[in-house]
């Protein structure tokens, strides 16, 4: 047994009242806290991670009681919040322990958090934007001064990306006002250990930071759900497997069903509905849906009166429970650890295998699916990439900072730089930030409105006015979603939001299902979307969300798999011979080859590269690379993407597709389409809202969509037009360029296709290139809505590319 690693007797009792033994990992971190270090613990799900994040804490209250704030406890979801707080309050109640635990989010009222500050609890559960709003207000060092223990849980889920860097910010500012401050952070799956150790330091000391590693669990058991037929040429939805699933669930406690969009959610759970003649309980759940919507379908869940839930990545973290004992995965799970992370959402027992289901949408899908199920056997996440903090977040944080009391500027450069991913901030780009606060920049300074801080004869930086105070409350955060209509009933029943694009489509009469509903629009309001039920045929919303793209790592081992013959048997026979035609026919590109198929098909010329860099790279070349056609005089008409391809298609053909993919594509056309684009204009909207230069709420009233794009829009082309070199501009295209577009995908590809690029010019379309082709006309119609038409084609397109003459 390590050293201080002994619970307390209390402890000890209450794992002996329930036949326990705690894990030796659980051990481990209470031995890490005795030492005063800093902790990571990667553990499986079913583990007892959270126990072991909160051991120390529990340990700490019995042997010395506090009547103040002891331990944060920060998650990504509200959500999760709501669970821990369930799940930890049985072991102190259980112990008679006198421990308060409260949580704390956008959603909890107005009077518990005025309280919470006054007298806060011993540990209080809370998300990254609810921490930076209480270090906004005054008391923020009082609240903090005692503060012992920090824990962060599924850090994976944001370390890496604005709400990381938010919450790395305000990590530097808690070790300021408490500097012996512990912090531990959890997760499940970490494919880079020593690169969470070094975030999660101050300072990035990573030597300061004790890696816990928990027992390897049973392995899950993944089954992929192959077609009653064969496996669809196209799709991603998995509906053709939509009996099968019924009787999976049919056949299992509790399954959680899980889609990669929100309009996949919807869809599956109306397909479900159409076959459940046993009228299970079936629910759905998803991040559009009403605060009160998904609290009734996490309930229900909790309670053991659902069958299955239908559900997004809102539930791929922490949200438990003991009965869920299948995961079923619609489509493609597009990483290896996003689909661990959702298998682990069954059983919670880790010597019990966790059962999951896969299914593919088409034969690309198929061969991913295998890929995840190997990479997973074999231990192989997804890589985490770190990098710079952004400035947007940064100016959010100093204006946070500001709100609660003067600073100086040389000193909040130096606590800034203890967080990682700001410790190379230089001087001028910090001066810069504060410079924006200040005044807005240059093009801006004239008016009072952009005038945050000020600069007293002391050398301090204040809040010019109590206004901007308020105004930051109202407005600070980092999740900026697209605008949104709320749908509600007559009566004011609230289910929850669409995105405003997409409500602006609707007329009084239209019908759409949302929520699980069939709903009938009875009027469009400035912000509200009044509804009614309806038995009417519907149609599905659409959401402008970011798509999830392959994962570098599956696509590797799908490139491997279509060069490697030996693995074939594995594979379905319609699979295999798709392969085998296709080798017969064309050619298979190898590991680090980028095969470019040219072939007439329908009267046009099409060009068809297999890249595998994921649908949104493949979007931003296949935009490139018509512009160049254009400038060619090769008449392209359009092109159509996947994770795996692009199909370019024109009148002329394309004799040497090499110049198409010159890497100087990114200087020339890149630019100048991003400039033209609404790309670089909704960047700009994001950071401009982040960074506080434009309002989305007023005292009293909120901003509709509409106006807070007219205003970022406005803002926008005055900076474009006389200070180019302004903040936001660079952070707006930092965004653009590594969010939006997956730019270093891109470039990676461009910059080896010339000595990678093998040419096949063919007489007509080849196997490979039929799931792409078939989209060519079809990339409007919603998921899974695939008609008898669509299926003919499909079979028509794959009889000509499967001929062996």
């Amino acid at each position: 047994m390590p050293a201080g690693s002994q619970l307390p007797r209390q402890l000890e009792d209450w794992f002996a009242s329930r036949g326990w033994q705690p894990r030796r990992h659980q051990r481990d971190m209470l031995a890490a806290a005795r030492a005063g270090n800093h902790a990571l613990l990667v553990a499986p799900t079913g583990a007892g991670k959270t126990l072991a994040g909160f051991l120390p804490t529990l340990a700490e209250l019995i042997e010395a009681p506090t009547n103040r704030l002891h331990t944060l406890y920060i998650s990504p979801l509200k959500a999760l919040a709501v669970d821990v707080q369930r799940n930890l309050l049985t072991p102190i109640e259980e112990m008679g322990l006198p421990i308060r635990v409260e949580t704390r989010t956008g959603d909890t009222p107005h009077e518990r958090k005025l309280r919470q500050r006054a007298r806060p609890p011993e540990i209080l559960l809370t998300t990254p934007e609810s921490l930076s709003l209480l270090l906004s207000y005054e008391d923020s060092l009082t609240m903090f001064a005692d503060l012992k223990t920090v824990v962060i849980d599924e850090v994976h889920a944001f370390a890496t990306g604005k709400r990381g860097d938010l919450l790395a910010l305000a990590l530097s500012r808690l070790q300021r006002f408490a500097p012996g401050l512990r912090r531990v952070a959890l997760s499940a799956t970490v494919a880079d250990p020593d690169g969470y150790r070094a975030w999660l330091a101050p300072h990035g000391d990573i030597d300061s930071v004790a890696l816990v590693q928990g027992e390897k669990g049973a392995d899950p058991d993944i089954a992929i759900l192959l077609p009653e037929g064969s496996v669809p040429w196209a799709g991603h939805s998995g509906t053709y497997a939509i009996p099968q699933v019924m009787a999976e669930i049919e056949t299992h406690r509790t399954t959680i069903v899980f889609c990669n969009t929100r309009g996949l959610a919807e869809l599956i759970f109306q397909q479900l509905w159409k076959v459940n003649e046993q009228k299970l309980p079936i629910g759905v759940h998803h991040g559009s849906l009403s605060l009160e919507a998904r609290r009734r379908a996490e309930q229900a869940m909790a309670d053991g009166k659902l069958r299955a839930l239908v559900a997004t990545a809102s539930l791929d973290l922490g949200v438990d429970w003991g009965d869920v004992d299948c995961v079923i995965q619609m489509g493609a799970p597009k990483g290896s650890s996003r689909l661990l992370q959702r298998i682990g959402r069954a059983n919670h027992r880790l010597d019990e295998s966790s059962e999951a289901v896969l299914v593919p949408g088409n034969r690309f899908e198929y061969l991913e699916a295998r890929a995840a199920l190997d990479a997973v056997e074999q231990g192989e996440l997804d890589p985490d990439i770190f990098r710079p903090g952004t400035l947007d977040v940064l100016a959010q944080h100093i204006m946070a900072c500001a709100c609660a009391a003067p600073f100086e500027a040389n000193e909040m450069l130096q606590e800034v730089r203890a967080a990682l991913p700001y410790s190379a901030l230089e001087q001028d780009i910090f001066d810069r930030v504060l410079g924006f606060i200040a005044d807005g920049g240059y093009s801006l300074r004239a008016y009072d409105k952009f005038k945050r801080l000020t600069l007293g004869r002391d050398g301090l930086w204040r809040v010019t006015t109590p206004a901007f105070v308020a105004q930051h409350r109202l407005n600070a955060g980092i999740i900026v979603e697209s605008p949104m209509l709320e749908v509600r009933f007559k009566n004011g029943r609230r289910l929850g939001r669409i995105e405003e694009g997409f409500g602006s489509t609707l007329s009084p009469g239209d019908t759409f299902f949302f929520a699980g509903l069939a709903l009938e629009v009875e009027r469009v309001e400035t912000t509200d979307l009044i509804v009614r039920a309806t038995s009417k045929q519907a149609r599905f919303v659409s959401y402008m969300g970011a798509r999830l793209a392959i994962t570098a790592t599956l696509a590797n081992r799908v490139r491997a798999f279509l060069h490697d013959r030996s693995q074939w048997h594995r594979f379905p026979d319609d699979v295999r011979e798709w392969l085998e035609v296709q080798a017969c026919r064309s050619a298979l590109p190898a590991p680090g080859q980028l095969l470019v198929e040219t072939f007439p098909h329908e009267g046009r010329h099409h060009m068809v590269a297999y890249s595998f860099e994921g649908w949104n790279a493949h979007q931003s070349l296949g935009m490139l690379i018509t512009r160049r056609m254009e400038a060619m005089g090769l008449k392209p008409l359009g092109f159509v993407a996947n994770d795996y391809a692009l199909a370019v298609y024109g009148l002329e053909k394309i004799a040497d597709p090499r110049p198409l993919f010159s890497p100087d594509i990114l200087e020339h056309e890149f630019v100048d389409w991003v400039q033209q684009s609404a790309l670089l204009k909704r960047a700009f909207r994001e950071v401009a809202i982040i960074g506080g230069l434009v309002e989305r709420q007023h005292p009293g009233r909120k901003k509709t969509g509409r106006q807070v794009t007219f205003s970022t829009d406005l803002i926008y082309d005055v900076l474009r037009k006389y200070e180019p070199d302004h903040l936001l501009l660079h952070a707006a295209w930092a965004d653009a360029r590594a969010r939006m577009t997956d730019v270093g995908r891109l470039a990676h590809l461009l910059d080896t296709a010339a000595d990678t690029m093998l040419h096949v010019d063919l007489p007509r379309v080849s196997p490979l290139a039929v799931p792409v082709l078939i989209m060519i006309g079809r990339e409007t119609v919603a998921q899974g809505t695939a008609d008898d038409a669509l299926l003919l084609e499909a079979e028509s397109i794959a009889a000509e590319a499967m001929r062996l003459d």
